[in-house]
């Protein structure tokens, strides 16, 4: 990627900056947008959002129209900071004339996973998110630690959660939608939660109106419905829809890049492609967020440093044994906070050395307490 202080000439058929507004407000420009990119403007660079990533280049929306330039990652080596379906950019032209990325704005907000590796690496889904839309089919039980961990990554990135519950046309009973509603927005403190049938329509003209002017992130596992849910959402078949496996209800990838789609009613939708797996990546205040109920009862425990494993005055314990918190619920935040822990460690080389002196500090006060049970050695 070129330097992004070079200066352009700026062709004929390059829009004047002043234009820009008006070119891009469907797709989320705002003043916001227009500071950052103020800078590269007196150097005749053309703003424009990436609506979709592909084999080392990309198509922007320009203020004349979408354009498609060479889109080489931002920081070579570091998956998450890589060009992705969302981003701010500022064009310029290569020798030959043909559109390339100079820079990319800085981002609000990022949903990122870690990939499965061996090497501790983020992959940004997408960026410039206000919304993530999780789809939860009921077309079976909801996987509710699934749902803890989809809401955690959305906290985590800066965007606010959405939960839809698709295919609700298959749940005729009017209580055991409710209850299955439920139970999903018992998992998931402060996050709307609803049921929509892209079928029948139920739903949807309320989840419209939640997306309405933003940019919204469209996340689920394959066979969750997103496609068809996108599809309703934008008023035409843009995505292709397939159906789920027979065998094992699972739903086979439809949707294969990242695109940034205009809605009808205002603001702009990133569809993408089904996820087999979603790993944690630096999200511990996201899995705060996510557990605040745990997190308020915490606050109650004796002591500040409270475990919640078998310490005297643990409020959380307490609330499980009364049942007001679901032991489910709390083995589900051990686990994530673990894995972020894991992960952390092998990111942080300061972190895992530290890990390492808690661990054979916690190994030697095992051996002493063993000792003294024991009592003294005879002689």
């Amino acid at each position: 990627m070129h330097d992004s202080s070079a200066s352009t000439p700026r062709s004929a058929s390059t829009p004047s900056p002043a234009a820009t507004p008006h070119g891009l407000t469907a797709y989320g420009w705002d003043p916001g947008v227009a500071d950052a990119f103020a800078p590269y403007e007196a150097e005749g660079l053309l703003p424009a959002r990436v609506v979709r990533v592909d084999r080392g280049r990309c198509h922007a929306v320009t203020p004349g129209g979408t354009v498609r330039a060479g889109a080489a990652p931002v920081a070579a080596g570091d998956p998450a900071r890589a060009l992705c379906t969302g981003d701010w950019v500022v064009l310029g032209t290569d020798a030959e004339g043909e559109h390339e990325v100079r820079a990319v704005l800085p981002r609000r907000t990022a949903f990122v996973r870690s990939v499965s590796s061996r090497r501790a690496e983020g992959q940004v889904l997408a960026a410039n998110a206000d919304t993530a839309l999780i789809a939860v089919s009921l077309a079976a039980e909801p996987d509710l630690g699934r749902v803890e961990r989809f809401v955690s990554l959305a906290w985590a990135g800066g965007t606010r959660p959405l939960l839809a519950l698709t295919k609700a046309d298959l749940v005729p009973e009017a209580d055991t939608l409710r209850h299955l509603t439920a139970d999903v927005a018992g998992v998931a403190p402060a996050v709307p939660v609803l049921a929509v049938s892209a079928l029948t329509g139920d739903g949807l003209e309320a989840l419209r109106a939640a997306l309405a002017g933003g940019t919204t992130v469209l996340l689920g596992t394959s066979g969750a419905g997103k496609s068809t849910l996108a599809n309703a959402l934008l008023g035409a078949d843009v995505q292709q829809v397939q159906e789920i496996r027979s065998r094992d209800g699972k739903g086979r990838h439809t949707t294969t890049t990242r695109d940034l789609l205009p809605l009808p009613g205002g603001g702009v939708l990133i569809d993408t492609p089904g996820l087999r797996g979603v790993g944690l990546w630096d999200a511990e205040d996201g899995v705060g967020r996510a557990f605040a109920d745990i997190e308020a009862l915490a606050a109650r425990c004796r002591f500040p440093d409270c475990a919640h494993r078998a310490e005297p005055g643990c409020a959380v314990l307490a609330a499980v044994a009364d049942g007001e918190l679901p032991a489910r619920r709390l083995e589900s935040h051990r686990k994530l906070l673990r894995e972020n822990a894991r992960l952390a460690a092998r990111t942080d080389a300061r972190l895992r050395a530290e890990q390492k002196r808690v661990a054979k500090q916690r190994q030697a006060l095992g051996r002493h307490m063993t000792e003294r049970k024991r009592g003294p050695r005879r002689r």
